[in-house]
């Protein structure tokens, strides 16, 4: 099963994610903003094929979820599937996520089911 990184300044977020991740057999790293997730990313060099997938919110202190996108784009992880998980829903924010290279886009507050399934797309 794959490992699916989740960054996010939110534990209460971050632990319900995990959550209902891990109770379909994934894998699940966290990290509570851009740079301790690049730094999660920069512990993985050499196992890309293990991460699955990154869920990240686009508010978040340090380093925020466009920059942070951005950044993950420069490295060996530029192709795997990365879903914004956040409060912003306006297009200019998506457009502007899709143009960093976000794969989704999921507004908070979500349903389980609803993250399954976008999980499960972009894992098959």
């Amino acid at each position: 099963m794959k490992k699916i990184l989740i960054v996010d300044d939110s534990a209460a977020l971050r632990t319900s994610v995990e959550f209902t991740l891990s109770e379909q057999g994934y894998d699940v790293l966290q990290a509570e903003d851009g740079s301790k997730g690049l730094a999660v990313l920069t512990g993985m060099a050499g196992k890309e094929s293990e991460l699955g997938m990154i869920i990240s919110d686009i508010n978040m202190p340090n380093m925020d979820g466009i920059s942070f996108i951005k950044e993950v784009k420069k490295t060996a992880f530029k192709f795997t599937p990365i879903l914004v998980l956040t409060t912003e829903s306006q297009d200019s924010k998506k457009m502007e996520g899709k143009e960093a290279g976000a794969s989704g886009w999921l507004v908070k507050p979500f349903k389980p089911e609803q993250l399954m399934a976008v999980v499960s797309k972009f894992l098959k």
